[in-house]
Order: structure tokens, then C-alpha cells, then sequence
């Protein structure tokens, strides 16, 4: 089948208004926000808007052998919804249906286009609560979430995504449609197939609807801020925290770097002083008497540790206002160039060695590097700022990006968190997983994608 005639067959299946291919339009869905990883011209952008529209999407490509590159909002961070020459992307924004909210059971079944914080609303109007909160939640959808395992700041209490799904459906390489997984709490019947799909980045499936555990609405949270004149002090403070058991519902730190770039952003003080190194932002959402229990023993463990400051506020606006210090902190960065966000994830013990690491790493490039990131699971997002009209510092920062996975890796540590492997990690998964990982991967896409068809060369070659 011709290019001509596949883009025919794609209209004739799902409208005119669906099919995009004016070069001008196509472009602004070839890429996400990884200015590093590689990217190309695709032959059409589709937007059915249902599942069997995309299952027909799906078997014109396989009959054409054009490769499909499905997509969301493209808020990610690592190329795995770049397009290649050729290729068909599959935007799946449009299946954008809540289709049921079973609050008895505490679930959900939503499709991918869904954003992830109009389903937070959604559900929140029944007293209930969908847990996985990526920085980008305001504007990130669902089946990108699903098919990166994306985290977030509550990750530390409450997980990542996988660990509220409960089933989905996926449209496979021959245009079936594969159900998995339960509406039960529990059930082993069979592979947890869900769990496959979850983070495979396109490259195995289509997901067209997931069914996800919900929890009861958590009370509101208090919240603890603590100053570090060192960043050692910080993370054994993130140590004690573990192993003295205590999990807070969020648990974030921030290097000098971060936090006067917010402090800037903001135009305020939030209080860590000049001479701070580190800052932690602890939340306990398990209400009233034992929130503030939770809160008193991390302030204790931080004053132990050698914390100047702290500070703790139950008044909500406050609290907000304190996180907002966290969440605005890649924004803030744009003040002084353009940023390459990072994302590794090492044992909670070694936070503050990569931190040490990375102002190394500053040092040596020439370029500013500020590290934010979920002190309670380990992972760690640093960000790089160079200047857009600077080929050469674009060369440097992706020199710190490289070094700073290494760093992450030499301390036992993993190569992605939560943002995925995609298109410029690669070679870093390979060194992560070994050669027999790598088989094995190959082996699981090859079964289920025999043609390569879904999503080529992201996360690993054939």
C-alpha cells in the first residue's frame, strides 16, 4: 500500500478533520519537551476518538507496515513520543471519557486522553482520590502516565502508577483488543498482563482504557519546611526518615540552586535563609492528632540532623504556598536559560552523594545544575540551564545529562524513575539491565509486535 494510499484509508475510516498531514501541523506533534532526544517528520497525525478508531488505525499501518508513534499530551521527558520519518502518530487526546466512577469499589475506568488532573477533580467529588501526581498533572494525561509508569510528589505514600491500575484494555499489533487484568481487589489469574503494558512506552500495545484503584480522599495536609546548611545533614535526615518508618504523603528536597531560583520566581522568602544548602518538604495527610504526630517526629529527626529552620503550618493556603516553592521550580529556571531536566533514582541513603555529584558535574561544564526531587522514594530530577543561542553549552549540558546518569548508576542506583527510557536513554537501559535483560526484552517485543511497528527504537533496537 502506497503512503497515498494508507492516508486515503485513514480518512475513509475516521473523517477528513482527523487525518492531519500539512507539514505545519504534523510538526507540532513530533516531539515531547526532551530537547535531546532524536525526533522525525511523520507521513500523518491521526485523532480517532474512540477505541475501534484507533484499532482501525492500527491494521491500515500493519497492512502498510508503517510504524505507529502513539501520543498523548507530549508532556514527556525522554523522546518516547518522538516521531520517526515516516510514520504514523497516533494521538489518542480525544478519547477523553471518565466512563465510570464505581465509588463502593473504589475504582475507576477512564480513557487515556483523560488529564490527569480533571480525573483528580473527577473524583474527588466522590470523597475519593487517584494518587499519582506528575509536576506536569495539570496538563498530562492519563495514557501518557500509563505507558511511562509516571510517579510524582506523593509517590513516597502512595506509588506510582502501576501500583493503581487495575486492568486495561490494549489494542494489540493485529488490531485486537486485549483485555487484562481485574475489577477485584485481588486475583492472580494468569500473567499480570497490565503490569506489562504499564511503562512500555507504546512499544508493545495501544492502550485504550484503564480501570485504577482509588483511595479514600485524604484529610488535609499539614506541612513541615526544615533548612540545611548542608546537604549531608539533609539526606541523613531522609535516611532517618525511612528507617525510623515513618512515611509522610510527600517528602521533597531542593538544593541551594533550586531554591533561590524559586525564591526569585516568587518574589518571597520562604524562609530558608542564605546560608541553606538543602531544603526539605515533608506533608502528612493523615489528619489532625496524627498529622501532627507524623510532623513532630520528622521535626525532631530534621533537628537532630542539624536542620537551622523549621517550620510547621496546618493552615492549607500556607502549606500550598510552601509546596508551590517545589512545583515552580523548572518554570524558574527558564529565568536564566533553557533547562534539560534529568531523572535517576537512587537508594534514599545516597541522596546527598548525587546531589555532591551533580555540583561536581557543575563545576566541571561550566553550566548551573539545581536538583529537586522526591527525597522519600529517591528520585532525583536534575535540571541543567544552558542558553538557547549556545550550541556549545547545548554540547556541555548533554555531557553533564550523560555524567550525572553514570554518577546515578555508580551509586546503585537506576537510569529513569519515572519519566522512561523513550529516546535518549537507550544505551543507558542496556548498561542498566545487561545483556539477558536486553534478550528478554526483545523477546517480549518481538512476540508481541513481530513486525516492529509500535513505537520503533524507543527504549531499545531490535
Amino acid at each position: 500500500m502506497s503512503n497515498d494510499a494508507l492516508v486515503a484509508k485513514l480518512r475513509d475510516g475516521l473523517g477528513k478533520d482527523a487525518v492531519l498531514t500539512d507539514p505545519d501541523v504534523t510538526a507540532s506533534y513530533a516531539r515531547d519537551m526532551m530537547p535531546l532526544a532524536p525526533g522525525g517528520s511523520p507521513l500523518a497525525v491521526v485523532l480517532p476518538s474512540d477505541a475501534e478508531g484507533v484499532q482501525a488505525v492500527v491494521r491500515a499501518c500493519a497492512e502498510a507496515k508503517v510504524p505507529i508513534v502513539p501520543r498523548g499530551a507530549g508532556s514527556g521527558l525522554s523522546g518516547a513520543a518522538n516521531a520517526i520519518d515516516g510514520c504514523v502518530v497516533l494521538v489518542l487526546t480525544k478519547l477523553d471519557q471518565v466512563v465510570e466512577i464505581d465509588a463502593g469499589n473504589r475504582l475507576a475506568v477512564v480513557q487515556p486522553g483523560v488529564v490527569n488532573l480533571d480525573f483528580r477533580n473527577a473524583v474527588e467529588k466522590h470523597g475519593l482520590f487517584y494518587p499519582p501526581d506528575p509536576s506536569s498533572y495539570d496538563w498530562c494525561t492519563i495514557g501518557g502516565n500509563l505507558s511511562t509508569n509516571a510517579g510524582g510528589l506523593c509517590c513516597v505514600k502512595y506509588g506510582v502508577t502501576t501500583d493503581s491500575v487495575l486492568g486495561l484494555e490494549v489494542v494489540l499489533a493485529d488490531g485486537s483488543l486485549l483485555k487484562t487484568g481485574r475489577r477485584t481487589v485481588k486475583g492472580v489469574a494468569g500473567y499480570d498482563l497490565a503490569k506489562l503494558f504499564v511503562g512500555s512506552e507504546g512499544t508493545l500495545g495501544v492502550i485504550t482504557q484503564a480501570t485504577v484503584a482509588l483511595k479514600p480522599l485524604p484529610q488535609a495536609p499539614a506541612t513541615l519546611v526544615a533548612g540545611f546548611t548542608t546537604t549531608e545533614a539533609a539526606g541523613e535526615a531522609v535516611a532517618r526518615v525511612v528507617s525510623e518508618g515513618l512515611v509522610p504523603s510527600l517528602l521533597e528536597i531542593m538544593d541551594a540552586a533550586s531554591i533561590k531560583a524559586s525564591e526569585a520566581y516568587l518574589k518571597t522568602d520562604i524562609g530558608a535563609g542564605s546560608d541553606c544548602k538543602a531544603l526539605l518538604l515533608a506533608q502528612s495527610d493523615s489528619g489532625a492528632e496524627v498529622a501532627r504526630r507524623e510532623l513532630a517526629a520528622l521535626e525532631q529527626i530534621c533537628t537532630d540532623c542539624g536542620s537551622d529552620m523549621t517550620y510547621v503550618t496546618e493552615d492549607l493556603a500556607e502549606g500550598n504556598m510552601l509546596l508551590q516553592a517545589r512545583r515552580v521550580v523548572l518554570t524558574a529556571l527558564e529565568h536564566y536559560g533553557i533547562w534539560l531536566t534529568d531523572d535517576v533514582c537512587v537508594p534514599r541513603t545516597r541522596i546527598a552523594e548525587l546531589i555532591a555529584g551533580c555540583e561536581r558535574i557543575s563545576e566541571e561544564v561550566g553550566l548551573r545544575i539545581a536538583v529537586v526531587g522526591h527525597a522519600g522514594d529517591g528520585n532525583m530530577h536534575p535540571t541543567i540551564v544552558y542558553q538557547p543561542d549556545s550550541p556549545e553549552e547545548f554540547e556541555r549540558a548533554k555531557t553533564a545529562f550523560d555524567a550525572i546518569l553514570e554518577v546515578g548508576l555508580s551509586l546503585g542506583g537506576t537510569v529513569t524513575g519515572e519519566h522512561g527510557v523513550g529516546k535518549i536513554k537507550r544505551e543507558w537501559l542496556a548498561k542498566e539491565i545487561g545483556p539477558v535483560g536486553l534478550r528478554v526484552h526483545r523477546q517480549i517485543k518481538r512476540a508481541l509486535d513481530p513486525e516492529n511497528l509500535f513505537n520503533p527504537g524507543s527504549m531499545f533496537s531490535l
